[in-house]
């Protein structure tokens, strides 16, 4: 997760934030004593959080692994990339081709200063400070990294949510959509539930405790929606919890069904 849309937030370890609170979901150290005490709060309203969390990255190294090795695809956009954690999108795609191009986008300043520290060292990859709704931006600021005559991923994973519907979500997926080559893929996934109360009491908490614009947990009809854009078309398995999208063997799944991650992968053609 990421901090919602708008003007960059500014640093305050008092105030929760969605990235840390996901890295505290996923055993990360990289969070604060108001992050944990949200995060007690939402697995109270969701107790399957935590296992929700790892389910989730889980299908972000699948996807990423698949989109390297059946579609041959050397160039990642990870918009909305939360801190680094357990291996990242770069080691995965790397292990398949070392010269793999890999951009993690956000604009949280805890991210990005954590990300500029790790990623220093590795040439084909960067972490640039833009919002990801700001699609034009990003593209100035990939110029010279990645070639979008080329193949791209573009990867929204668990970042939607944090979109409200002012900020058009799916609008963001045309405009990308709108700048990658045939062959590219877009993969994207966020919160839902088929509860009207998880929704609604999630998303106040987050917002309230964010402090942020933060987005919106949503059906699985509005998810859908997002991937109903042209030149986009979705792949096998389909749209559906990605706990269920070519799961490795034992695969992770949460001990309760109040909410999920819903999403898919789909071909720029």
């Amino acid at each position: 997760m990421t901090e919602g849309a708008g003007s960059f937030p500014q640093f305050d370890p008092d105030r929760p934030s969605a990235a840390r609170m996901h890295d505290w979901l996923l055993g990360g150290r990289n969070n604060y004593d108001s992050d944990r005490l949200a995060g007690e709060e939402l697995l109270r309203i969701a107790p399957g959080a935590r296992e929700l969390a790892h389910s989730n990255r889980a299908f972000l190294i699948r996807a990423v692994r698949h989109i390297a090795t059946r579609y041959g695809i050397r160039q990642f956009l990870d918009h909305g990339s939360g801190l680094p954690t357990r291996t990242n999108v770069h080691q995965v795609v790397q292990a398949v081709h070392e010269d793999c191009k890999v951009v993690y986008i956000d604009n949280d300043p805890m991210v990005l200063a954590y990300g500029r520290a790790l990623l220093d060292e590795n040439p084909n990859v960067t972490i640039l400070p833009a919002d990801l709704v700001d699609t034009e931006d990003i593209r100035a600021g990939v110029q010279g990294r990645i070639d979008f005559s080329l193949p791209v991923a573009a990867l929204f994973v668990s970042v939607l949510h944090c979109l409200p519907d002012s900020k058009e979500p799916r609008a963001v997926i045309e405009r990308t959509v709108r700048q990658l080559a045939k062959g590219s893929v877009v993969v994207a996934c966020q919160l839902v539930s088929h509860s009207g109360r998880i929704r609604q009491q999630v998303t106040d908490l987050m917002a309230e405790r964010t402090g942020s614009g933060w987005g919106k947990v949503r059906t699985e009809e509005e998810v859908r929606r997002f991937f109903d854009v042209e030149r986009l078309t979705v792949q096998e398995p389909g749209l559906l919890d990605v706990a269920d999208w070519m799961p490795d063997v034992p695969y992770v799944r949460q001990a309760t069904d109040e909410w999920f991650q819903f999403g898919g992968l789909a071909v720029v053609e």
